[in-house]
């Protein structure tokens, strides 16, 4: 017996009763506290100290895949335990570039 499952992506799960437009411009932001942004600063200084001694192996490694035109799922997953989004972000550019749209 095959089972039919939805393919999960924008137009799976959309709002019965979706706001108005006038709903929508009233609609806050949520904004982090100067001190919440500091705190996610020092974690973020913290994971770096960490991991010093293994990110850039990781992310070595996770360049030499990208060059080779190897999939690099299973090597960001390896990454992403010992290098901050940004480091991976900064690695993948040296690689790859920037993704630039066509005006």
């Amino acid at each position: 017996m095959r089972c039919e499952l939805p393919i999960i992506g924008v137009n799976t799960y959309l709002n019965p009763n979706p706001p108005t437009e006038e709903e929508r411009n009233e609609i806050q932001l949520a904004r982090a506290t100067t001190w919440e942004k500091e705190e996610q600063i020092k974690q973020l200084q913290m994971f770096k100290k960490k991991h010093e001694n293994y990110s850039e192996n990781a992310l070595q490694k996770l360049k030499y895949t990208v060059v080779n035109g190897d999939n690099i799922f299973a090597e960001l997953m390896n990454c992403v335990n010992v290098a901050s989004l940004g480091q991976i972000t900064q690695a993948l550019y040296e690689v790859g570039g920037k993704y630039r749209r066509n005006m």
